[in-house]
């Protein structure tokens, strides 16, 4: 394994790996700035799930966005390992001359050696002793994981000698012209405002790490009292919007709603649009950070240090608790987080009532 820097004039193509959730690739797009920014020769690629690919699509700095269908598996062996062999063929007639995986999983170190790139970097991680050799350089992590996914992505630049400056670690998330225009329409059918709405996203892929419906809907109902213009949004899931019917049936005076009614991009448009965004912790508040959208965010089970909001006006509310962070699905494994059902309408409030005046 490799200690000295690259010298990225030697370098033509890059390719970035990450094999994670929506909020997990998301937070990778500052390294796609920062090492075109530092080397604007290079041509930068990435390959994420397909599922994912909207955290990426149409970022300045990606030259071509690759993805991997999790529903490959569904067409049976043959077809999967065709759609694989596909896959390695697009791949290897890019010619990369560094390959960039930052996710812990041998499909990375596979494709490290497959697609024999002059450099290679990776996380350090328990990859097995036929792993060994796939990486050039392995870039080390903070024992505790007690620095901002964002800085763990960047630290696999500076192993390789790239160190990225401050303006070089924005989030990138662009909508498109085509999603701005489609919300745009939907926010005038509801007699919406584009800068003058709080944007709230009670929910999250995983129950444990919402807010309990009655606290929300209270929330909402303080909020609107006091004359403010609100929206809903969540994703068009059973489960999701299961809680949002559960909220809005609490309310004293509904609200806008455009719950199950956005793609990835309109909701990034409409976060953007948002003079506030109070969520969280999932996706939508990392959306936030992108858009420059100051943010409230409301933390359980997950650590806020890790994975907080970014580079924005924003508050975390969370229960001082000494168990948390636990990263667990709720108490015990219970899907229900007690941090979570302890944090107390009123700060919450405050919390937002201090963006506010900061951002203001």
């Amino acid at each position: 394994m490799l200690n000295d820097p690259i010298d990225l004039n030697a370098v033509r193509r890059v390719l970035v790996i990450k094999l994670r959730h929506h909020g997990d690739v998301l937070l990778t797009s500052p390294l796609f700035s920062a090492l075109q920014q530092q080397a604007p020769h290079l041509e930068i690629d990435a390959l994420v799930y397909h599922d994912t690919r909207e955290m990426l699509s149409l970022h300045p700095a990606i030259a071509q966005l690759h993805t991997i269908d999790r529903n490959w598996k569904k067409r049976g062996p043959l077809g999967q390992a065709r759609a694989e062999l596909a896959l390695l063929s697009q791949l290897r007639a890019r010619g990369y001359d560094l390959v960039i995986t930052l996710t812990e999983h041998n499909r990375g170190a596979w494709l490290a050696r497959l697609l024999a790139p002059r450099w290679s970097v990776g996380p350090q991680g328990p990859y097995g002793r036929f792993f060994k050799k796939s990486f050039t350089h392995r870039y080390l992590q903070v024992p505790g994981n007690r620095r901002h996914t964002i800085e763990i992505h960047l630290d696999a630049l500076r192993r390789i000698g790239v160190y990225p400056n401050e303006s070089q670690r924005e989030l990138v998330l662009v909508p498109g012209h085509n999603a701005e225009a489609t919300l745009a329409a939907k926010l005038a059918e509801r007699g919406l405002r584009p800068g003058a709405y709080i944007l709230v996203h009670p929910t999250s892929r995983w129950s444990f790490k919402s807010w309990p419906a009655e606290k929300m809907s209270a929330l909402i109902d303080a909020l609107s009292a006091r004359g403010e213009q609100l929206v809903l949004s969540a994703a068009p899931g059973e489960e999701e919007m299961a809680m949002i019917a559960d909220i809005e049936a609490r309310l004293e005076r509904p609200v806008a709603s455009l719950a199950g009614q956005l793609s990835l991009k309109e909701l990034a448009a409409a976060i953007d649009q948002a003079r506030l965004y109070i969520g969280v912790d999932s996706v939508p508040m990392h959306i936030a950070s992108a858009m420059k959208t100051p943010c409230v965010a409301l933390f359980g089970p997950s650590g806020d240090v890790e994975w907080g909001p970014w580079q924005v006006p924003h508050r975390v509310v969370s229960e001082p608790v000494p168990c948390r962070p636990c990263g667990n699905a709720g108490c015990g494994g219970g899907w229900q987080s007690e941090c979570l059902q302890r944090i107390k309408v009123d700060t919450v409030l405050a919390a937002v009532d201090a963006v506010l005046k900061e951002s203001a």
